[in-house]
Order: structure tokens, then sequence, then C-alpha cells
């Protein structure tokens, strides 16, 4: 493998040479592929994991009745590389001989923050609870073992009740959040700030509970 295979790319190379219907995500590259039945999803499935032992990197896949959902991301380097942009084209056009559409604007991802002064405080305590295993050499995050659950991360803060003592931050499309912005704000919820946009926005509900929107694009 030459050093370019390995070389992580910006949010903003990721953007610009992802193919058509793929969308940066929580630092993942990914896409639904939307499907007539459980038969054809698994038909597909079965061709993007030849694909994907040929060129031996391998994405996560979602297999449900209707659509196939996948996530990549170069796990040796911690980012994503030209492999991921590579062989999200192949799914690309294997989904095309199918005939079987993107769905870029659905995949979201999501993590807890836990406002705290002193992670270290209660970090063993949700490590217990949750099963989820301290980050190496990150004392402020609590990675999912195994994907399936929101990470969780500690914002130390001198003020851990301002807000809630925790916060969802969902991470979607580029192009659907300020959509998403709107959506909130029309069901009832108050855009805190706004400071911070296009990188998150704040948001609270009637109760002053907190949660962000984010995006890979970096605030202004």
């Amino acid at each position: 493998m030459n050093d370019d295979a390995k070389q992580v790319l910006t949010s903003q190379q990721v953007n610009d040479q992802a193919p058509v219907g793929w969308r940066e995500v929580n630092g993942m590259l990914c896409t639904r592929l939307i499907t007539n039945d459980f038969d054809q999803s698994l038909r597909l499935v079965d061709e993007i994991a030849t694909a994907a032992d040929e060129a031996n990197h391998h994405p996560d896949i979602d297999l449900r009745y209707g659509w196939v959902g996948l996530r990549m991301v170069s796990h040796d380097v911690g980012g994503i590389t030209s492999r991921d942009i590579q062989l999200a084209g192949v799914i690309s056009r294997l989904a095309d001989d199918r005939e079987v559409e993107h769905a870029p604007q659905v995949p979201t991802a999501m993590t807890v923050g836990i406002n705290t002064a002193d992670p270290d405080r209660i970090r063993d305590f949700w490590s217990a609870l949750t099963g989820h295993a301290p980050a190496p050499h990150d004392s402020t995050s609590l990675p999912s073992p195994d994907g399936q659950l929101p990470e969780i991360w500690f914002q130390v803060t001198d003020e851990p009740g301002v807000g809630g003592p925790f916060h969802l931050d969902v991470y979607v499309p580029h192009d659907v959040a300020q959509e998403r912005v709107d959506a909130v704000v029309a069901a009832g919820g108050q855009l805190v700030t706004d400071e911070y946009a296009p990188a998150w926005w704040v948001l609270a509900d009637a109760d002053g509970n907190r949660a962000c929107v984010c995006t890979w694009q970096p605030h202004n």
C-alpha cells in the first residue's frame, strides 16, 4: 500500500472527491441505498461484500428490508482516505447496475455529551454502565465498543449544569443541516446560538434541554 492510500483526506477533499450520493457524517463516508425488498438488499450486499474482499477494504453494512446502509472509514489511519472514495465508487456502480437509488440525505450519527468539571471522576461509572471502553490517549471519550451505540464524550466545563447535564450531538449531511435546524425550531425548539454554524447549531427544547445539529463543515 502506497503512502497516498494512507493519507487522511480533509473533509473538504472528501466532499470534493466523493461519488454522487455519498456524504461525510461524523467522520465516516456514508450513504443509504433504497431497494425494493429484502431479497434485493441481500443480493446487493453479496455483491458489495465481494467487491470489498477484492479491495481488501470493508464497509460497515446495515442490511434491512428496503434499504442498505453503508459507512466507511480507514481504521488503520483513523480517517477517510482514497481507499474509501474508491470503494464508494465501486459500490455506486453496483447500485447503478441494479437501478438502486442513493438516499444520501438520510444517514445520521449521534453522540452523547456529558457536561462535567472532572471527567476522571465519572468516566469509570459510565464505562461500567454502558460497556464503553475508554479511548486510548483520550480521557474525554468513551467510544462504542462495536459501533452499535452512540459514543459518549465528556465536555469539560466549570458549569456542568448549564443547559442540562447531558446533550445530544446529531450529525447530519451538511446539505440538510439547515433544514433539520428549521424543523426543530418549527417543532417548538429554541435556537440557542448559530455562532458556530455551519459546523454546529445549539438548540434547546421547551424545558431547556440542549442538543446540537452538527456537520463536517468548519464554523464561521
